[in-house]
């Protein structure tokens, strides 16, 4: 599903299976879990063998994924990546630094936020741009659960970039539904809801432009979301 996101000079790949055969990490990538729970090991280890599937589509070796501060993956050289992983779904989008300048994917469980969590990572305009919660019932989208993966990989764009922290509140998120023919509910099966969203971003960096643009999709019970920048987006922003 994350391909449908991402323009033909991104690579990725993604996986819905919980687990890899064992001896699929390298052993640097081994020490960095030793002591993590099963579900820390699985959540690592597919995300990882994503990445590697994405390296071979630009033509390059497997090599390992170490990470650094807040767990940003570190990637070979000349290269930008993410990943993301949530339950029943892993995927990894890499490009090349010549054509990309940033780009932060997520996927997250299509279902309602727990609760108080809403309040915590929207601020009151966007909480009522995407109106109150969605009773959690097929047929719905969940709006709260979209906004909160966008925000994801809006964070995910935003640090590797600029090495600073964003906060949750410190985005505002505008979303915009494309009209998919022979889709009405965007839940299951071949049916889907997609579109695009804008963020405006209320903590700037001159590293980045100011609203940052993304694309979601639900489907199959999971949402993913993408953001992509490109060098030259001063350029294309007539700077």
């Amino acid at each position: 599903m994350i391909e449908l996101l991402l323009p033909a000079d991104v690579s990725s790949a993604a996986t819905r299976a919980d687990t890899v055969p064992d001896g699929a990490l390298f052993p640097e990538e081994e020490a960095l879990i030793a002591r993590s729970v099963a579900k820390r090991r699985n959540d690592f280890a597919t995300a990882r063998a994503c990445a590697r599937r994405a390296m071979a589509g630009l033509g390059l070796p497997p090599v390992a994924v170490l990470h650094g501060h807040r767990g940003k993956p570190l990637w070979p050289e000349g290269i930008v990546g993410t990943l993301t992983h949530c339950d029943g779904y892993r995927a990894a989008a890499l490009a090349r630094a010549t054509d990309v300048l940033s780009l932060g994917i997520d996927a997250e469980p299509h279902a309602p936020l727990p609760t108080g969590v809403r309040e915590l990572v929207t601020l009151p305009d966007e909480r009522e741009r995407i109106g109150p919660p969605a009773p959690e019932r097929t047929g719905e989208i969940h709006w709260d659960r979209i906004l909160f993966s966008a925000k994801e990989s809006v964070f995910k764009t935003w640090y590797p970039v600029t090495g600073v922290e964003l906060d949750f509140v410190e985005a505002d998120l505008t979303f915009h539904r494309s009209e998919s023919p022979g889709s009405d509910d965007g839940t299951k099966g071949p049916t889907a809801a997609e579109g695009t969203f804008a963020a405006r971003l209320l903590l700037t960096d001159p590293a980045l432009p100011t609203t940052l643009h993304g694309r979601w999709r639900v489907e199959d019970g999971i949402v993913a979301t993408a953001v992509l920048v490109r060098p030259d987006w001063r350029e294309s922003e007539g700077m």
